[in-house]
């Protein structure tokens, strides 16, 4: 049998969510940039995987991350990125998307769980994604935050011991 890639178009995403859904899966959706992947990274991905059964990815493209952190990011580039995430365990599937925002990913796809990092509270989250979220009866859930992890963090301390 062919195994099924982890890195998904919205169209291979809908149809393995419809699956899920009539064997009873519980979905679990988070999204983000992972710049520069680090434990932080690691272990919120780790926690979310466990509000279901299956953990599907959304990741900003480069083009997306420029627009959110600005032109001198992403650090590493999007196929980079998405091959650390396809590598790890509790990430069943990633899918890539270009706008600031997956709400219209998240409008169709309508995870059961919508998982954000513990530097977001209810009211900090993208009101639009909450909306969509809370209109179609999913539960959000708000993880813990790890202080002194970041990709920023990260940054700011090469810059700091690099020569200039």
């Amino acid at each position: 049998m062919k195994e099924i890639s982890k890195l998904l178009s919205l169209n291979e995403l809908l149809i393995l969510k419809r699956s899920w859904s009539k064997s009873g899966k519980k979905v679990v959706w988070t999204n983000g940039c992972f710049d520069i992947m680090h434990a932080g990274h690691v272990n919120y991905l780790q926690q979310a995987k466990n509000f279901g059964d299956i953990l599907v990815v959304g990741m900003n493209s480069d083009q997306s991350v420029r627009a959110l952190k600005g032109t001198g990011r992403p650090i590493c580039n999007e196929r980079h990125r998405a091959q650390v995430l396809v590598a790890l365990e509790c990430v069943d599937f990633v899918i890539v998307f270009d706008e600031k925002s997956p709400v219209k990913i998240i409008e169709q796809f309508q995870p059961d769980v919508y998982v954000k990092g513990g530097d977001y509270t209810i009211d900090t989250i993208d009101q639009v994604e909450r909306r969509v979220v809370e209109g179609y009866g999913g539960k959000i859930v708000l993880l813990p935050e790890e202080p002194g992890i970041s990709t920023t963090l990260i940054i700011e301390k090469i810059q700091k011991i690099a020569p200039h």
